[in-house]
């Protein structure tokens, strides 16, 4: 409805600004609208509006993803060769695995219980494919890595369905299926045609017919059973349970790198090299004396080029998503939106995959890369640019091997900015689940604090003494030259007890004493200075301005104005607590990771 319509905006400037966020930060992504509904099963009830964060689940409101997946390194073997019965056999055992969940799983709400059970949508998917493509011998950048993946995929959702429509036999297809016979039929026809249009030059011609055969037998048998699920298949992104089953490369990527290395939640890092290099190199026909050298130079080096032995049109096979330390190959954008690509057509929901860019990728790049997402038929595009975030889990070098900032010029020693002897101060009473409490801070001429001190109202209780030590150190902090920002970042979301409610509408409910003191302080000094709204509690302060060179004194004490801080601030304004440890989240992508624990909230 056109009377409906929300505010315009020029197509070429918004689309300028979401690839300058996604340069800077990572976000946002791009979901492509048509295509989303172009395959959308059950489109007589409702569009689809939106997916979960990680975006590979794309269903109708208030549904449930109940996720699934197989490590494909497991249906290999030494020479290679893909198990292609086995698989379409664990396919079927996961199905019927699944739709049992549904009905035994609990739900957060009321309506996502009754689309669950209306609908049983399941998210089949797997993990490792770049790691099985490497051992093939293929590059991931190739008709024939792509013509594998599509296979697989596709044979993956044929035998997904054909579980289902087993299912469906004996239990009857799903409650809504009627009302979107039509519907779901027609993108069933959409995914058999995509099957017999996979390159027939390209791909293993046993594997590329039992795709064929198991499509063929869901058309045949489709119309007369239905279906028992509305959707079967997805690629998540398998960030955290790639690990646990034993994965070299997670979802749909290729590996980040042969050597990575992975940050710890307690601090430090821990090498990882690929354990696909040796098998790879087995099957490209090299000797066992080649394959330990070429292997002791990538533990060198970090890199597989220049190694001695290995021949130059090898060298695509092993070629990884981020430039390594000491090389310059990588995966162009491109061969990650082709591969999406390539098996988009075989899935009931979308692709939870980054496409990673190297630092010095363009904004005019990221744009194109939006484009060509769309025009290749994808459901949603997430970008990377390497070193975007302040901190991302895998880096292909340690910290410290990082080149060295710039050493400073001048050296200075610590610098105390004590009260002047007669100062203005503001005061205010707090209520944290009942233990009373005054806070008063010291303000300079300019409105900065300078000064903490916290009062609770029970004299000589080890929370009133430690409350009144702690406030001393604070204000040591504040006259050496600690923004009160960065303070304000390091204490709040503190989480112990006393936390429960209190009596300020604008922190209505505080995780601790500290926490409280924290939230209320940022909120009093937003830019270091008293906010306008609390300076009439105050007396004027002395001077209405401060000379140029305070300012200049107090960025040189330690006052942080950099963009990257302050925008990384910005992350943790809506971020929740950890689940885990209570600590409070950082926006990670699409979701949120604890950098205390390491839990990760909202991916699998």
């Amino acid at each position: 409805d056109p009377n409906k319509a929300g505010p315009s905006y020029p197509a070429r400037e918004l689309m300028l600004g979401i690839a300058e966020g996604t340069w800077v930060c990572g976000d946002p992504g791009v979901q492509y609208e048509d295509t989303i509904q172009r395959w959308h099963t059950c489109k007589a009830t409702a569009p689809i509006n939106s997916s979960n964060p990680c975006s590979e689940y794309m269903f109708l409101d208030n549904s449930a993803c109940n996720l699934a997946s197989l490590n494909l390194m497991k249906f290999t073997d030494e020479t290679g060769g893909f198990d292609r019965d086995r698989f379409a056999q664990a396919v079927r055992l996961f199905i019927i695995a699944q739709d049992i969940l549904v009905d035994s799983a609990s739900y957060p709400s009321a309506d996502i219980a009754a689309n669950s059970h209306a609908f049983r949508p399941l998210g089949l998917g797997y993990a490792n494919l770049g790691a099985v493509i490497m051992r093939l011998g293929l590059p991931y950048d190739s008709d024939e890595g792509r013509a594998f993946a599509a296979c697989v995929t596709a044979l993956m959702t044929g035998s997904a369905y054909a579980a289902s429509e087993e299912l469906a036999r004996v239990k009857g297809p799903f409650d809504e299926y009627e009302k979107n016979r039509e519907c779901m039929l027609r993108v069933i026809r959409q995914h058999a045609a995509a099957a017999e249009g996979i390159d027939r030059a390209a791909s293993p011609a046993d594997l590329r017919r039992a795709a064929e055969q198991m499509w063929r037998q869901v058309l045949d048998s489709a119309p007369k059973s239905g279906f028992r699920n509305a959707q079967v298949t997805l690629l998540a992104p398998t960030g955290t349970i790639g690990f646990m089953m034993d994965c070299d490369t997670t979802g749909v990527e290729p590996d980040i790198a042969l050597v990575k290395y992975k940050q710890l939640a307690g601090g430090g890092t821990m090498k990882i090299v690929n354990r696909t290099l040796r098998p790879a190199l087995q099957r490209l026909g090299y000797t066992h004396e080649q394959i330990e050298t070429i292997v002791k130079h990538v533990d060198e080096r970090e890199t597989i080029e220049e190694a001695p032995g290995l021949r130059p049109e090898h060298l695509p096979v092993f070629d990884c998503a981020f430039k390594p330390k000491h090389g310059q190959r990588h995966i162009s954008y491109k061969a990650h939106l082709k591969m999406m690509a390539a098996v988009q057509p075989f899935l009931s929901g979308a692709i939870s995959k980054t496409v990673n860019m190297p630092t010095e990728a363009t904004i005019n790049e990221i744009q194109q890369a939006y484009l060509d997402g769309w025009k290749m038929g994808l459901k949603a595009v997430a970008i990377y640019r390497d070193g975007s975030k302040r901190t991302q889990p895998l880096n292909v070098s340690r910290n410290q091997d990082r080149a060295p900032a710039a050493p400073a010029t001048v050296v200075r020693a610590p610098f105390r900015r004590r009260m002047p002897a007669t100062r203005q101060s503001i005061t205010h009473k707090f209520e944290v689940a009942g233990h009373e409490g005054y806070l008063t801070v010291g303000i300079y001429e300019d409105g900065a604090p300078g000064e903490l001190f916290i009062t609770m109202a029970k004299e000589g209780s080890t929370v009133g003494g430690t409350m009144d030590s702690f406030g001393t150190a604070i204000s040591l902090c504040l006259q050496y030259g600690v923004p009160i920002q960065e303070l304000c970042k390091k204490f709040a979301h503190s989480r112990f007890e006393p936390s429960g409610f209190t009596k300020n509408p604008d922190i209505p409910m505080a995780k601790s004493i500290i926490d409280y003191i924290f939230r209320w302080l940022d909120r009093t000094f937003p830019n270091g200075t008293l906010a306008p709204a609390y300076r009439q509690a105050a007396a004027p302060a002395p001077q209405a301005e401060a000379t140029a060179a305070e300012p200049a004194a107090r960025a040189e004490a330690g006052q942080d104005s950099g963009r990257v801080d302050a925008q990384f601030q910005h992350f943790m304004a809506d971020a929740p607590a950890c689940d885990v440890c209570g600590a409070i989240t950082v926006r990670n992508g699409a979701c949120y990771r604890c950098y205390n624990c390491g839990n990760s909230m909202g991916c699998s």
